[in-house]
């Protein structure tokens, strides 16, 4: 086992951004205090009065003219992607182009943000969705770019300001995302990016009572936390947490497309995916012919520089990382099936897939967050229903199956806020995203991205006269 040396100690007031491919510091980025904190909420406050009193159509312009800033420095932003984050250049490429899209999708709903009239006795009754105010958006650093527009994008949208924090290790997309929005001519004080620690910066944007709802995307601990801290000031709050999603492959199902597909559902950043498919649970009847199709189809996944355009997979994003997933794989663990990895400097662990008699118990049912997978089988329908909810996680899943009503009872008897069927697709800017139990709390993306950022006010104008 390759030791990985001890890091020098940092100051508080500032964190360094190491690229994980070779353990290099690329950046060193102050940290916000609370005093601080508070002085950007102050700023967003001011700003986003003005913003919500621009008239819908100039909200809607504004945030288009932000898109097409984002499109034009997409390489730039992928290229700082791949460096921070360890993402292969492909991938990093669409996450920047992911955020100009989803930009344009938010700024089309500016003016569709509309209210209803209510039939009611003795008057008119209409409803406005107007902004919360100021909201802040914790974003993690397995997808810092996509997930930080998940919320900012509708938010503003919306008619709020936006603090956006992100995670310690990967705060340059946001950086830059934030210098791009005043280039494209949003006011100064709407958006702005806040970079810390989360038990400080994080801390305080949560308890300071300005800020109006916190969206959190995370660890399930700290999305508890956080949820509790938040009913202080009775703050609103949607939280995307964990996953722990199965992938059900049927006998009847297409086996050469379903294994040759897995290892991305389960290897995409280097399995740091909440709603990666780790679970793989297999018809008792098709294992082993699986397992024979699968092995191939994970060698074939390109593990190295993720510079390079022909990388599939990258390094995990910090030694701490590394440590967590070695943690649930002991070196002398039976795998039915590891990848290689390259030699030399970076976060490298190796595409591992453990059959369930052979797994840790807690390889199994814990979110590791890493290149792992654990085979299951089962023998028939109401087996593999419960397999796939015998977890306190609900976030995502995939059913391989060509028998049409077993796929609709099936996905209807999952506990899974995000399925799909004869595909491992989780995330679309324009449906709903979000999970059950212990995945999260609320939905983001889809066509009621905006209201999630709103309050919805009732008036009644009476019609009664003498």
């Amino acid at each position: 086992m390759r030791t990985v040396p001890s890091p020098t100690p940092e100051p508080a007031d500032e964190h360094r951004v190491i690229n994980p491919a070779t353990e290099e510091v690329i950046a060193t980025v102050p940290a916000t205090a609370p005093a601080e904190v508070d002085a950007a909420v102050r700023r967003a406050a001011a700003a986003q009065h003005r913003w919500a009193a621009l008239a819908p159509a100039d909200r809607a312009r504004l945030l288009r003219r932000f898109a097409a800033a984002v499109d034009a420095a997409g390489q730039e932003l992928a290229r700082l992607e791949v460096a921070e984050a360890g993402h292969p250049l492909g991938q990093a490429a669409w996450e920047a182009g992911n955020v100009r899209d989803l930009l344009d999708y938010a700024a089309g709903g500016v003016e569709r943000l509309t209210g209803r009239q209510i039939p009611v006795d003795g008057g008119l009754d209409v409803t406005f969705h107007e902004p919360l105010g100021v909201v802040a958006v914790i974003a993690p650093w397995n997808f810092p770019m996509p997930i930080a527009a998940w919320g900012t994008a509708p938010a503003l949208a919306a008619g709020n300001a936006v603090l956006l924090k992100p995670a310690e290790t990967t705060p340059l997309t946001a950086l830059r995302l934030a210098a791009l929005a005043l280039d494209a001519g949003l006011p100064e004080g709407l958006f702005q990016v806040l970079p810390g620690a989360g038990p400080v910066t994080g801390t305080a944007l949560v308890d300071h009572p300005q800020v109006a709802k916190i969206a959190f995307t995370g660890s399930t601990a700290v999305g508890r936390a956080i949820m509790a801290r938040c009913a202080a000031t009775v703050k609103r709050v949607t939280l995307e947490l964990g996953g722990k999603s199965p992938n059900i492959v049927f006998a009847d199902a297409d086996l050469a497309r379903a294994a040759a597909t897995a290892p991305a559902s389960f290897l995409d950043n280097a399995g740091q995916d909440c709603c990666a498919r780790s679970r793989v649970l297999v018809q008792r009847t098709v294992y082993d012919h699986f397992l024979a199709l699968l092995e191939p189809a994970v060698h074939a996944v390109t593990v190295g520089d993720p510079a390079d355009p022909a990388t599939a997979m990258g390094p995990l994003i910090s030694a701490a990382q590394l440590a967590r997933v070695r943690g649930y794989v002991p070196e002398d663990a039976p795998a039915a099936i590891r990848g290689t990895v390259p030699a030399g400097r970076g976060y490298w662990y190796p595409a591992t897939v453990l059959e369930a008699h052979h797994a840790d118990g807690r390889a199994a049912a814990e979110e590791i967050f890493g290149p792992v997978a654990v085979v299951t089988p089962f023998d028939d329908e109401e087996e593999a229903v419960r397999l796939a909810n015998a977890t306190d996680y609900g976030l995502a899943g995939s059913i391989w199956t060509t028998d049409a009503a077993r796929a609709i009872r099936v996905s209807r008897a999952v506990a899974a806020g995000n399925l799909s069927v004869n595909s491992h697709s989780s995330v679309r800017y324009a449906t709903p995203f979000g999970g059950y139990k212990q995945s999260g709390l609320g939905r983001e993306l889809g066509p009621d991205a905006l209201r999630a950022f709103t309050e919805t006010k009732n008036v009644f104008f009476s019609t009664q006269h003498d």
